[in-house]
């Protein structure tokens, strides 16, 4: 498989979280947006890294493979690499909670997240996706 298609379909299924993420934060269902954008940020990144040949480690935070490869990336990306990787971070360790809460402590989902953790989360999704859209189409002209 040709790494342009890969990275085309995970900006395309970056850009479905997106809009689920959106449609969550309407309904007031904010530990969800927490995931779905977790989820975009991490397909955004990984299409970033197909398309300049990097293999990166199935898990969800590729921030320090990122981190790493940053020399493959234009200047202007480059300077967005410490947002991107905080990013990916900060969503990565929430997208546990976000899915079934702290059991230890007996709180579910959603008392754990509210509005302004998920509006957080929108800015970075849409952030990396737009960075990582911005490389996908320098990168093939």
């Amino acid at each position: 498989m040709r790494t342009d298609i890969m990275a085309a379909d995970y900006l395309k299924r970056a850009r479905s979280r997106l809009i689920d993420a959106r449609a969550a934060f309407e309904r007031g269902d904010y530990p969800d947006v927490i995931r779905y954008c977790q989820e975009s940020v991490e397909l955004s990144l990984k299409a970033a890294l197909r398309l300049v040949g990097v293999e990166y480690p199935k898990v969800h935070d590729v921030s320090d493979i990122f981190e790493r490869s940053k020399e493959r990336f234009p200047e202007w990306m480059r300077r967005e690499v410490p947002k991107l990787c905080e990013a990916s971070q900060d969503l990565a360790l929430q997208r546990g909670p976000s899915v079934y809460g702290v059991e230890t402590l007996g709180k579910p989902p959603s008392a754990l997240f509210g509005p302004n953790d998920a509006r957080s989360a929108l800015e970075k999704a849409e952030h990396a996706f737009q960075t990582c859209s911005r490389f996908y189409k320098e990168f093939l002209s």
